[in-house]
């Protein structure tokens, strides 16, 4: 499949702006079930004093799609595992769609803490800051390490901007491969909580099949 970008756009924190995030808690000869065991006791950022629970990465050890999104929900804050919510379902069913099964990915955030705010009883996604993603950068960084993906999937902006670079445009890359040393294929699409908050009916099942096109980009790679 033809790559649309020549340059490559892999981000990859350097080592000064590693002092202070989560590498320092990174296991030696690190496995998925040790990087998780690892994560769990992570202070790395002030996240961990307001989430119920890591929720790290989960799927085949030897997946060969990788999708990352931007942070848990409250769904997953609470159950301790990835895209269990009314996004992690949709992306169930459009991954169905697709041609891919769910059960032979791998599914993880780039923030590994939900980030909230109050909003009367409820618990309200806030967007992760610069510095709470370059601190949780090391476990991302580690699991593509391992599972060395045949394709990765930026899952929304903060996902595509965290590892793709600071310039980087869903709104105008999306479904688009791109040249980069995090994977054979890496492409970025729209995050599947923002299908949900669609304004209407109309928009949401235009974005929706939108992102089954590009979710079907992928099948033929494996």
């Amino acid at each position: 499949m033809e790559k649309r970008h020549s340059e490559k756009v892999t981000s990859r924190p350097s080592p000064s702006d590693l002092r202070d995030s989560a590498a320092k808690f990174i296991p030696s000869h690190p496995t998925l079930p040790k990087l998780k065991k690892a994560a769990a006791v992570c202070t790395a950022c002030p996240l961990w004093k307001t989430g119920t629970q890591t929720v790290f990465g989960e799927g085949l050890p030897t997946a060969k799609v990788l999708f990352v999104g931007e942070q848990p929900g409250n769904d997953e804050d609470l159950a301790g595992k990835p895209f269990v919510g009314p996004a992690g379902k949709l992306l169930d069913q459009c991954l169905e769609e697709a041609g891919i099964n769910r059960d032979e990915v791998y599914v993880t955030n780039a923030v590994k803490h939900f980030k909230w705010e109050s909003k009367g009883k409820r618990r309200i996604h806030k967007k992760p800051n610069a510095r709470e993603i370059a601190a949780c950068r090391p476990w991302l960084d580690a699991e593509i390490d391992l599972l060395k993906p045949q394709v990765l999937v930026c899952l929304g902006a903060t996902a595509a901007q965290a590892l793709l670079g600071k310039e980087f445009r869903v709104s105008i890359q999306r479904g688009q491969f791109v040249e980069s040393d995090l994977a054979t294929h890496v492409m970025a699409t729209v995050h599947p909580s923002s299908i949900l908050r669609a304004p209407d009916d109309e928009t949401r099942r235009r974005e929706r099949e939108q992102f089954v096109e590009d979710l079907k980009k992928i099948a033929p790679l494996l």
